[in-house]
């Protein structure tokens, strides 16, 4: 058995967590591997944006902080370290950890550069490494996953051919990937977990044979449950086939079983020939975004939004490429409170010259102080226009990508020999679901949702615990349904994936989140609240599945 931990699942994650993990568990529960995820299409544009800056720079600085406090215990207790920190400069990252203790011995993951994209490199690179007597893993961009897989095919010796274990073992890296998130952070039925203030960071422990036990720490806060791992495990994922670079994992055949308290059994996962291609994220500052949002109070809402819009465009010096106009009714009938009775109007510019979107175009707004609708206010003074990201995704063939030994040799990490082009695999249509009386109420009164973004695409994990319910979940989601349901993706693509194993529906709605989260397209720019959202919509539940509920 390999014990793997995590102990970051985004750039500015909770510090202490490496020292928690690395002394937590008692004699018998030390960890053999400790990870750490630090990127996310954000993450990479900021990175790009510092080694801009400085060329000593573009790595996660508080994975720096944490080794600085954590080096030698690690080393102490023999856990090898493997983090994508090195964001797009590993080369100094790794220097910077041998001048913090020069007996630690430091590999590199180089990844491939495409102009300004970064493809997504497998974990064999990093299984070399580890193989090699390598203390610490530094890599840039590969899959998340690959994190947790190279120290299994480091440890269990397997080879190209081993798919299903690849892709257990892949499962398994999926649901560490975001730390707490599978220990109940961000979890749909939070208030059913006891100690929810401080979740502890996820294990697992894996087998030979790529099959493993999500748990935690004894005595760290959150729970791991079926649920806070189908959770996770519908987070940010496409149809039922999950690409890698190693394998493709065939989601639909993943089992989980409670076997313990705080242990999820993961079992049952095949795996497929990976695609011939990698997928390249390219990360750029697409122009300059200028933003300002007036309040509206009391009666004659849309009247008063309709004023402002008139006399701001007539005022603004500058018009530039991307003008959009949001009106938010936050305002309630007969409000007991002034923000109760309140709503807010947005209005966003963006344009590949900063003055055009700058103050030249806010600062009209100034001028209506007095000669707008009554209560006229702002929730913040003009400013001028700053850097949006914007994100694309493009693919290349599978290629060679080297590995920088701690002793500074440098090896080719050859492809995989035999590929299979990606198919699309949405799962088995929906199952009948007839019943004679039904109750209005929200989703969420029997499904969980967690929800993500995947570049400009949103996606909605939706489940429920009792598999009697899957039936007409099943049936409910279709794309007319979520249409009505999600009026914001009335005229958008939707693609629905089945999960009958883990009683769940994944759905993707494509460009909900335009050129993605840097892109600020909605005021949700990573969709992580959609879901909810769609917990809160009503719909026609079953009576008998509430009997119990």
């Amino acid at each position: 058995m390999l014990r793997i931990g995590n102990c970051s699942g985004f750039y500015g994650d909770r510090l202490p967590a490496m020292r928690e993990m690395l002394e937590g568990g008692g004699p018998d529960g030390v960890l053999d591997v400790l990870t750490g995820d630090y990127l996310a299409e954000l993450t990479m544009l900021i990175l790009q944006r510092d080694r801009a800056a400085d060329p000593g720079a573009g790595y996660a600085r508080t994975f720096l902080a944490q080794l600085r406090d954590c080096l030698r215990l690690a080393l102490d207790r023999r856990v090898t370290i493997v983090a994508n920190a090195g964001g797009v400069n590993p080369a100094a990252l790794a220097a910077a950890i041998k001048d913090l203790d020069p007996a630690a011995r430091v590999a590199t993951i180089n990844n491939v550069r495409h102009d300004d994209g970064y493809a997504y490199l497998g974990a064999f690179g990093i299984a070399r490494a580890i193989e090699a007597g390598a203390d610490v893993v530094v890599t840039g961009r590969v899959t998340d996953a690959s994190l947790v897989v190279g120290p299994a095919i480091a440890r269990f010796g397997w080879n190209r051919t081993d798919l299903d274990a690849l892709a257990g073992a892949t499962v398994a890296g999926h649901v560490l990937e975001c730390g707490t998130q599978s220990t109940g952070g961000n979890y749909a039925f939070f208030a059913e977990i006891d100690d929810l203030d401080r979740p502890g960071f996820p294990i697992a422990e894996i087998r030979p044979d790529g099959s493993s036990v999500i748990t935690k720490h004894p005595g760290t806060g959150g729970a791991v449950t079926v649920g806070t791992v189908t959770a996770q495990l519908v987070y940010e994922i496409g149809d039922a086939r999950y690409a890698g670079p190693d394998v493709t994992t065939r989601l639909d055949t993943v089992e989980l079983r409670a076997a313990g308290p705080d242990r999820v059994e993961i079992t049952g996962v095949r795996g497929e020939a990976p695609p011939p291609d990698l997928k390249v994220a390219h990360t750029s500052v697409g122009g300059f975004r200028n933003e300002l949002t007036v309040v509206l109070t009391g009666l004659d809402i849309e009247a008063k939004a309709a004023l402002f819009r008139r006399q701001f465009e007539a005022a603004a010096r500058t018009r530039p490429a991307e003008v959009t106009w949001t009106l938010t009714r936050l305002d309630v009938p007969d409000a007991p409170t002034q923000q109760q009775a309140s709503a807010l109007l947005t209005v966003v510019a963006r344009d590949r010259d900063e003055k055009v979107a700058g103050r030249a175009f806010a600062d009209g707004a100034v001028e209506l102080a007095l000669a707008s609708y009554p209560g006229f206010f702002a929730t913040s003074p003009p400013g001028r226009a700053h850097p949006y990201g914007v994100f694309t995704s493009s693919y290349v063939r599978q290629g060679e990508h080297e590995v920088v030994l701690a002793d500074g040799t440098v090896e080719t990490i050859a492809p995989p020999p035999v590929t299979r082009a990606l198919e699309p695999l949405t799962g088995p249509p929906p199952g009948g679901a007839a019943f004679s009386q039904a109750r209005r109420l929200p989703l969420g009164t029997l499904a969980g949702a967690r929800s993500g973004d995947k570049g400009g695409d949103a996606n909605i994990g939706l489940w429920v615990r009792d598999a009697r319910a899957y039936p007409w979940l099943s049936a409910l989601i279709t794309e007319r349904t979520l249409k009505d349901l999600l009026p914001e993706a009335a005229e958008l693509p939707i693609r629905i994936t089945r999960l009958p194993r883990i009683n769940a529906v994944n759905v993707v709605i494509e460009g909900l989140l335009g050129q993605g989260v840097a892109y600020h397209a909605r005021f949700d720019p990573q969709a992580k609240g959609l879901g909810e959202w769609l917990r809160a919509r009503h719909v026609d539940i079953p009576a008998w599945l509430l009997e119990d509920a």
